[in-house]
């Protein structure tokens, strides 16, 4: 399961949903407007498989890890989020749930910065397109 945070403008979901790609977004088809970050987690713990979006920075933390979600900090431009979103879901090392379970990601332009579920240091990968 997909899930944007409500920080990603809804125009970047319908882009997403233009394109095909299953997404669900907080305060409109699930969890409630204004949650804040603390509920998130524990939300995300009663999900199957959750890959949360977000472009809050709060979220790129090691200790956020864990063997049922996986957190993706969107460093980018808010008008590009469902470009790097698609581009993430479509990386050879992060294209399946299985793949990226257990991983907190931080994509930006020059890459992405990986924490794997129990990795004493960070993993750092190319884009692949």
């Amino acid at each position: 399961m997909n899930i944007l945070d409500e920080n990603i403008p809804v125009i970047q979901r319908g882009i997403l949903k233009d394109w095909r790609i299953p997404i669900r977004h907080f305060g409109y088809d699930l969890g409630r407007k204004g949650m804040k970050d603390e509920s998130i987690i524990p939300f995300l713990l009663t999900l199957p498989r959750p890959t949360f979006f977000t472009l809050d920075w709060d979220f790129f933390k090691r200790d956020l890890c864990h063997s049922r979600y996986c957190l993706v900090h969107l460093d980018v431009r808010r008008n590009e989020a469902a470009t790097f979103v698609r581009r993430l879901l479509r990386h050879p090392e992060f294209d399946t749930q299985a793949k990226r379970i257990g991983t907190v990601i931080r994509a930006s332009y020059s890459g992405l910065v990986v924490w794997y579920y129990h990795a004493e240091q960070e993993t750092l990968c190319d884009w692949t397109d």
